[in-house]
């Protein structure tokens, strides 16, 4: 997914060889020049840690609240109560600052700035899902953004690449869109992959840098 998609982005293909259901989330993504200059800081660890399972970078995001696997749908009447939003928000001013891990299994990088509005945000999104009568699973918002996951044989690679992006501090940027993503988690042997369902870019004030 990128900042940069537009609404209605959807994937090609036969509709009937579809899946029935979808994995969902909401979510914000950083620009492309906010991701390059993390993947920049990430060269070593692409190196030293190849066979770490790497999320490709147009991929990255910031979820604030994960939908879990719905019928295909449940989906569309999410749209219009998540473009309202979006209309009625101001963009969050964010950046992408060092890493961290989950349980030596996940890798992050961690998100600075206006986290109060990040968190704001969050609470009305996940209340916009609660109204359209999705349940899903509300944990605490922990802001981050994942980078890769270890193999079962590899306990180390995630702490130490983890390390390596001490001190990393990157430029600030706004999120300017709500993402409807997709995922085809569990579908396959390979990778991850994330597709806009929709997208809307905020449209509440915002002062100028």
């Amino acid at each position: 997914m990128s900042e940069r998609s537009g609404p209605g982005a959807r994937p090609g293909g036969d509709e009937r060889a579809r899946p029935a259901t979808v994995r969902v989330f909401v979510a914000l993504a950083p620009p492309d020049d906010a991701k390059d200059e993390l993947a920049d800081a990430l060269r070593p660890a692409y190196a030293a840690y190849p066979d770490l399972r790497w999320n490709r970078v147009e991929d990255w995001h910031i979820t604030l609240a994960f939908l879990g696997e719905l019928p295909v749908a449940a989906v569309p009447p999410l749209r219009p109560p998540l473009a309202d939003l979006a209309a009625s928000v101001r963009p969050v001013e964010l950046a992408l600052r060092e890493g961290g891990h989950f349980d030596g299994r996940v890798l992050w990088s961690g998100i600075d700035g206006d986290l109060e509005g990040l968190h704001a945000l969050a609470s009305r999104v996940r209340a916009v899902i609660g109204e359209c009568g999705i349940p899903f699973e509300g944990r605490p918002l922990r802001p981050h953004l994942t980078l890769a996951r270890a193999r079962r044989s590899d306990p180390a690679s995630v702490v130490e690449a983890a390390a390596g992006l001490a001190g990393f501090a990157g430029r600030r940027w706004r999120a300017g869109r709500l993402h409807l993503v997709g995922s085809d988690f569990g579908r396959g042997p390979g990778p991850i992959r994330y597709r806009d369902i929709e997208s809307w870019a905020f449209g509440g004030p915002s002062d100028e840098v």
